[in-house]
């Protein structure tokens, strides 16, 4: 079993990177709602302990729970269209990630009772990803129409942004609802969107059977919707980091500029290049950007 499940979380969940991924989320949120709040490092560092490594492991744990998920959603269709995965394969049983995924969330929930403030949160993080692993009971209408799962689907990224967000506010008595607090409910939560489009758009001669947004709406329109997305989350950033760091604001001012450029290129031409290899590299240099920022002001303060 051990050996099967080593072979599922290599492809399919990385485990230590995703560790990373869950602290960076957490930590870009819970540092960013804090210091646009005036909360300075002397007030922040005696609380640090046991609630923030709950919290990132938390995050860690609901993605592996959307991982598995999705794939036992999408079992079927993988055997016929990507056999080569784990689970359509037979190189991993479904009962063992069945198994590794229980005792993980077991795990992050117990912790949650033990360690949390925001237990009310961690129920809708949770209970929005049950609605999503059984296709909010309308499976036979959201299945087969792509935009339709995006629309009920994504915004678990800004639910999972919320469970951070109350953490934060309930421990440092921060008014919950602000104009920062909303847009870091939508940081992190654009990237996503961003790259869950761009992952199904494709130039016409790599179309295949599986359904993308590209063949649905031609990838022209499919690519621009990206694009105006893109400029959207960079405006939310600006809003984040404008208080905090103007070389910042600066630098994700170029990174529109080059997304942009990028998207009219794949427009002109979608041969030259895979969209989402791009979109993957803004985000890494966005999201670099941000938890720089956040590192840099605790540092050395504003610049």
């Amino acid at each position: 079993m051990l050996k099967r499940l080593y072979i599922y979380f290599k492809e399919r969940y990385p485990i230590i990177p995703r560790i990373g991924v869950g602290i960076i989320v957490f930590a870009e949120i819970y540092f960013i709602i804090l210091l646009n709040n005036g909360v300075t490092w002397t007030d922040i560092a005696p609380k640090l302990g046991i609630q923030e490594v709950v919290g990132a492991f938390t995050v860690f744990a609901f993605l592996m729970w959307l991982r598995v998920a999705d794939d036992l959603k999408d079992y079927e269709t993988d055997k016929k269209l990507f056999p080569e995965r784990p689970l359509p394969s037979g190189r991993t049983k479904i009962k063992d990630v069945m198994i590794a995924c229980t005792i993980t969330q077991a795990i992050a929930i117990a912790l949650n009772i033990i360690f949390m403030n925001n237990l009310l949160f961690l129920g809708i993080l949770y209970g929005y990803g049950y609605l999503m692993s059984k296709w909010f009971f309308q499976r036979s209408k959201i299945q087969p129409c792509l935009p339709l799962a995006l629309v009920t689907h994504n915004p678990v990224q800004a639910i999972v942004n919320l469970y951070i967000i109350s953490f934060t506010v309930i421990k440092f008595n921060i008014q919950p609802v602000s104009f920062i607090n909303t847009m870091a409910l939508f940081t992190l939560y654009f990237p996503a969107l961003i790259w869950e489009v761009s992952r199904k758009i494709r130039a016409p001669k790599d179309e295949t059977e599986y359904v993308t947004y590209s063949k649905l709406f031609g990838y022209k329109k499919a690519t621009r919707f990206v694009m105006v997305v893109t400029i959207i989350d960079i405006l939310t950033n600006f809003v984040l980091v404008w208080n905090l760091n103007k070389i910042s604001v600066a630098v994700l001012a170029i990174l529109a500029s080059w997304m942009t450029w990028t998207f009219t290129r794949f427009i002109k031409n979608p041969k030259e290049f895979k969209l989402v290899d791009k979109v993957e590299r803004y985000t890494y240099l966005q999201e670099t950007t941000m938890l720089l920022t956040v590192v840099v002001f605790l540092i050395v303060g504003k610049i």
